[in-house]
């Protein structure tokens, strides 16, 4: 593996960590929704501008309260996971085939 792959292989990694880190996001938007949180929090603020986005798209497209339970961000969890997973095969390809 060259210089190129190695700085793909960098790269991935990087794209890796912002994954997480918004699956992280997404985890504590999830658990600050079980309590009344105060909406001029900036903490709470900045968790509902990062994943309101995503989250009202996919309830949009498919409404998934059942109870009371919003399911949505488990849906865009799953989604992230398969993303990272195939965005971090087609790298790693992408680096040892250079």
């Amino acid at each position: 593996m060259g210089f190129f792959g190695e700085l793909i292989m960098v790269i991935s990694q990087a794209i890796n960590l912002i994954f997480t880190i918004y699956i992280y996001i997404i985890v504590a938007r999830a658990i600050i929704s079980w309590v009344n949180p105060d909406p001029y929090n900036p903490i709470v603020r900045f968790l509902h501008s990062a994943t309101d986005p995503l989250l009202n798209k996919i309830r949009r497209v498919v409404p998934l309260q059942f109870g009371g339970i919003d399911f949505s961000p488990i849906l865009l969890l799953f989604g992230i996971f398969f993303l990272q997973r195939i965005v971090m095969l087609l790298l790693s390809r992408l680096a040892y085939g250079l």
